[in-house]
């Protein structure tokens, strides 16, 4: 019989102890992927044997008294201008920064200031906004989404790329402008297709604040430009609320963020680990 060693019994003890703990994180999503399959009787009676049924994604999809295609539509295009305004950006920012002989506490300041910034309540803004975008006609619009989601989520995409661009060694610029480049021409020509990886290092979070985002967005759309967190909510009224249904949006909300994070999960931890090992 084998003999499990006091390294081995610890590792088993470490391994069964994160196991529970995902399975506590991921039971929520698996209840509720398990409910979009359910109908509301099954989900009223909390049944965990029950026949599949896709009437939740039809009503969804296929309903013509649905606009959740409208509405993840709208969330597509406001988070991703979002991402790439946000982006582009920080990006000339964090150049600005790190390459621009700017003193050390006007830097230091501007980073205290942004990311303070990004720690205040996003509802202590959404008044002004509701207030300057209906005075200027932009009100209820995927533009004025835009502008207060890339407003939120600068700072961090500020400090992410700042400390990118940090690795990004001096020299090749250097050499550049000793060929004679003009500084847009090193940043576009030389800069940028070196950063370009990083990139998608804020760009992933961004895409996906914005994308989950809610009181913000409650408060500055209607019909119109409402995001999928909106129509999701409005599923949910004084008089009833459809589980099911709910279930589904929420499912369906998950797909374009879980791509991102897949896709771009080692650059995420690379942008987020810069700097922290010499």
């Amino acid at each position: 019989m084998k003999r499990f060693s006091a390294h081995d019994l610890r590792q088993y003890h470490a391994h069964f102890w994160l196991l529970c703990c995902t399975l506590v994180v991921l039971f929520p999503f698996v209840w509720i992927a398990l409910s979009a399959f359910k109908t509301e009787i099954d989900i009223a009676m909390s049944r965990v044997l029950f026949t599949p049924t896709l009437a939740n994604f039809d009503e969804l999809l296929a309903s013509k008294s649905s606009v959740f295609a409208h509405n993840f539509w709208n969330s597509v295009i406001v988070a991703g201008a979002t991402t790439v305004l946000a982006c582009s950006a920080a990006t000339l920012a964090a150049h600005s920064i790190r390459r621009h002989g700017w003193p050390v506490w006007f830097t230091s300041a501007l980073l205290l200031f942004s990311m303070v910034y990004f720690m205040a309540p996003q509802m202590t803004l959404v008044g002004s906004w509701y207030i300057l975008f209906r005075l200027i006609g932009i009100y209820d619009t995927r533009f004025s989404l835009v502008l207060a989601h890339t407003t939120i989520l600068l700072p961090m995409a500020l400090w992410l790329m700042a400390n990118f661009l940090r690795d990004v060694p001096v020299e090749l610029e250097e050499a550049a402008a000793i060929d004679g480049c003009s500084p847009s021409a090193i940043f576009f020509k030389v800069v940028l297709p070196l950063v370009v990886p990083g990139l998608l290092s804020p760009g992933v979070p961004i895409f996906s604040f914005s994308w989950n985002e809610f009181p913000v967005s409650l408060t500055l759309s209607t019909k119109a430009s409402a995001t999928v967190p909106v129509a999701i909510a409005k599923y949910s009224t004084e008089f009833e609320t459809q589980h099911g249904a709910m279930s589904a949006a929420a499912v369906l909300s998950t797909v374009p963020a879980l791509l991102m994070m897949v896709v771009a999960l080692r650059y995420i931890v690379r942008g987020l680990t810069s700097g922290a090992l010499k």
